[in-house]
């Protein structure tokens, strides 16, 4: 055995030697091959042949208002429904009596200290006990114990002479701080207390109380810290900007997102109902309020406190390019699909227009003077507007042409940025990509949620995009631990690293990649509708993520130029099409026999079904039984698959006799199945029984690879043979190939690496990604430099395993840390650990 190791690990290396990776991604065969193995890897880097700048719009933020991200989160109002404009007025309001109070709480419209909010809640008082009202915040309030906190509130006395009381008390409901308002006015006024609670709490309340008997009527109640983001009343928390300050972002992309387009369009977001006085912006549903039924959130609006002109500063005070999303007359394509008519969509082409003049026009021009009146006279100089979010079709071609006709007519300064669809290969991006080539549209938008291995496997997805071509701005992405939607999803070190791994492959595209961007932005650990996120909190506490330290460390060393890099060495090693099986059927009833599969002359499994045999993984649709030589799912209306196999099946030959019973299509043979939801069917007779295809699902992404023309009849016996040699697919249907096509094997345990140059401090700034369960040393050559001068500084990234998380008790678990490191000549040797991020940065004279 140990003989044959060798001679295999002397053949990986003969052929590794005789391979070379320009693109920067290099693979291993997997670590259970090369335990206690370091493997050598030979990295050069050609400083003297600087290739594409690095945007200063690299690496930056998105934020949407998803998870208690705006109210609740970033907006640092603590109350909710402040207005009463929620339709239950009275959602987050209880009343509050005690047993010797009389009295009652109603809520009124007569009369409204403005007509944009015209709920408000009166408080009759009969008792000259306290009564009156309790708000309990966004899952409670969080009190920071001697630090101030302001009400604000308009207020009318109706009846009598009471006073109001306002109260901070903690969960327990005991009072920690206490204030009072006397000679209350008769018509609507704003009224103003300060009030510094004695103890820290996490879920206190605001009470808001009538004393000496009397009535009252009350409106926008609101309560915010003092210590707001830059002390601005009435503006954003704090410790979470700060967060977002140490990212170090070029670009802020704002306020969505699927907010943006909204169930249906009367529920899109519009950003002018969302500047001006913020009594008078409109109350609005938030779509994440019902959209998922495993975490509804029916308490979830959206109240523009935090609306376009808080977005524009927020960028501003981060150094951050901002980029608004507006709707572009399309409701969400994964809801109602909505659309305006085209020869309707005259408003929504205006209101970018003068959104443009609202960011960037003179004082003297009519949305230059909102701006202006809201405290900004200058402009917040605007590059960027995306038209529409994740819209996919000939509608969007439609109507994103429409908006680029007038916006580069009248303001060919701003760069566009359009949608490819949800996904980053499935049908709806393979319409929509060409065509947007064609209109040559200047920043394309690309999405992906999927699993570590699709981020590890395609790090080399940009390497063949044509940079004469639209940019790419990868505006969501995140490793998912489970399965997109998942609650079961971690923001672990595997995810994280996985991110770092194609991060890397963004960075060498430079000349094609601008911006890039995980989402979602925040989480909180109470109001959660969607994990993972790259930041979590709670009332008082926030922790970064593995995935925002791995932000972080690409975002603080960007660098200025692009330099070509290349591997090669014991890294690389040829990819096995490796995984299990599956039978299934889409609405149809078929029948399987003759199954045998085959590496070689091996005979890796073979099933006579004269009973239903063991070891297979059935599904929960369907229904199957085996009996007489033959497995039969019976059910015409089910769609259903079983399994059989795991990833120790590898380059085999898959055959299988399938027969159609019953139902509208034909058969499912799948194959590859590995791990993280990967793997590639061949769909026979698919499509309404009008074609055959091959597809496949990588880390979760579905992509159609191939179709032809092809049906299947009922009651025929067919011969099926899949036959699998590395990323080489052929389909056999009776004996006549249907399909040879090739399907990228997954990556694993895969080395990464990109450099840039540092201009300011003529810096070469190494990332390198070691995804193996092993070290790896590097043979470093830094061409065309003369020498290195002293202060190499060096970071290290990795958990003590691949699922290590962060929490508030372990904020930085899996976080940055100093790593030595001494390079003195432009050949050095550097180990990477196991599992690791490293980032290098090393002075150079040229």
């Amino acid at each position: 055995m140990k003989t044959m190791f060798c001679d295999l690990k002397r053949a990986i290396r003969s052929w590794a030697t005789r391979t070379s990776a320009v693109t920067g991604l290099a693979l291993c065969l997997p670590g259970l091959l090369l335990k206690g193995w370091a493997g050598q890897v030979q990295l050069t880097v050609q400083v003297d042949q600087p290739g594409a700048r690095v945007a200063p719009t690299m690496w930056g933020i998105f934020f949407e208002d998803i998870n208690l991200g705006a109210d609740g989160g970033l907006y640092a109002e603590l109350v909710k429904n402040r207005g009463f404009e929620f339709p239950d007025p009275m959602m987050g309001w209880f009343m509050l009596r005690t047993s010797h109070g009389r009295g009652e709480v109603s809520i009124r419209t007569e009369d409204p200290f403005d007509p944009a909010n015209p709920h408000y809640a009166r408080i009759e008082s009969r008792a000259p006990v306290a009564m009156g009202l309790s708000n309990e915040g966004f899952r409670g309030m969080g009190f920071r114990g001697g630090e101030e906190y302001v009400l604000e509130l308009r207020v009318r006395r109706v009846g009598g002479n009471p006073r109001l009381l306002a109260e901070l008390v903690n969960d327990e409901g005991e009072t920690l701080a206490e204030g009072r308002l006397t000679d209350l006015p008769r018509t609507w006024e704003k009224r103003t207390l300060r009030l510094t609670p004695r103890e820290t709490a996490s879920r206190g309340r605001l009470n808001v109380l009538v004393e000496g008997g009397g009535t009252v009527d009350v409106d926008m109640v609101s309560l915010f810290p003092r210590n707001t983001w830059k002390q601005r009343p009435g503006g954003l928390r704090a410790d979470l900007v700060q967060m977002l300050a140490e990212l170090k972002p070029g670009f802020l992309r704002f306020p969505g997102g699927c907010i943006v387009e909204g169930s249906e369009l009367d529920k899109r977001y519009q950003w002018k109902t969302t500047i001006g006085p913020v009594e008078q912006r409109r109350l609005l549903i938030n779509r994440w309020n019902y959209e998922f039924k495993h975490r509804p959130t029916p308490d979830y609006y959206q109240s523009f406190g935090l609306g376009f002109f808080e977005y524009f500063q927020l960028a501003e005070d981060l150094g951050a390019e901002p980029l608004p999303i507006l709707n572009c007359g399309m409701a969400c394509q994964f809801n109602s699909g909505e659309l305006v008519p085209l020869d309707q969509l005259e408003p929504y082409v205006q209101d970018a227009l003068d959104l443009i003049e609202f960011a960037n026009g003179p004082v003297d021009s009519p949305w230059g003077a909102r701006r202006a009146a809201m405290g900004h006279p200058e402009p917040f100089h605007l590059k960027y507007i995306g038209i529409g979010n994740e819209q996919w079709g000939p509608q969007y071609l439609e109507r994103y042409a429409a908006f680029a006709r007038v916006l580069k007519e009248r303001h060919p300064e701003i760069t566009l940025v359009s949608s490819s669809g949800p996904s980053p290969h499935d049908d709806r991006f393979d319409f929509l990509w060409p065509r947007l080539v064609e209109m040559k549209a200047e920043i394309v938008d690309q999405h992906c949620y999927a699993n570590p291995i699709w981020f590890f496997t395609s790090a080399d997805r940009f390497d063949r995009y044509d940079p004469a071509g639209p940019k790419v701005f990868f505006g969501e992405y995140a490793a998912q631990s489970d399965r997109i939607v998942s609650v079961h999803n971690r923001n672990n070190w595997e995810c994280a690293l996985s991110e770092a791994a194609f991060m890397t492959g963004m960075e060498r595209n430079a000349a094609v990649v601008v911006m890039a961007a995980y989402a979602p932005l925040f989480g909180h650990v109470d109001g959660w509708q969607w994990r993972p996120n790259l930041i979590w909190f709670d009332n008082l506490r926030v922790f970064g993520t593995p995935n925002y330290y791995v932000q972080q460390m690409f975002s603080r060393n960007r660098g200025d130029r692009v330099l070509p890099v290349r591997l090669s060495g014991d890294t690389a090693a040829p990819a096995l099409a490796r995984g299990g099986i599956g039978l299934g059927t889409y609405r149809t009833a078929a029948e399987f026999k003759d199954l045998v599969v085959r590496r070689g002359d091996e005979v890796l499994y073979r099933a006579d079904f004269s009973r239903r045999p063991e070891g297979w993984r059935w599904p929960d649709s369907g229904s199957w039984e085996a009996a007489d030589g033959v497995l039969r799912q019976t059910n015409p209306r089910a769609i259903s698959t079983a399994f059989v196999g795991g990833p120790d099946w590898t380059e085999y030959t898959l055959e299988v006799k399938a027969r159609k019973i019953a139902g509208d299509e034909g058969f499912l043979v799948v194959f590859r199945d590995a791990f993280q939801n990967t793997r590639v069917q061949w769909n026979i007779g698919g499509w309404g029984n009008t074609r055959h295809g091959i597809q496949s699902w990588l880390g979760v992404q579905e992509q159609l690879v191939e179709q032809v023309p092809g049906s299947i009849e009922t009651g025929r016996w067919y011969d099926i043979r899949v036959v699998l040699r590395g990323p080489r697919i052929e389909c056999y249907l009776d004996g006549r190939l249907i399909h040879a096509v090739d399907v990228k094997v997954p990556v694993q345990d895969g080395f990464y690496a990109s450099a840039v140059s540092d201009e300011t401090t003529g810096e070469v700034i190494l990332k390198l990604v070691n995804a193996a369960p092993y070290e790896r040393t590097v043979q470093m050559s830094l061409e065309g430099v003369k020498q290195v001068r002293p202060g190499s500084r060096g970071w290290i990234m990795r958990g003590e395993t691949l699922g290590d998380e962060n929490d508030f008790e372990h904020p930085t678990r899996v976080a940055p840390r100093d790593w030595p490191v001494n390079i003195g000549s432009p050949q050095a040797e550097i180990t990477v650990p196991s599992h690791a991020l490293i980032i290098v940065r090393v002075p150079v004279e040229r």
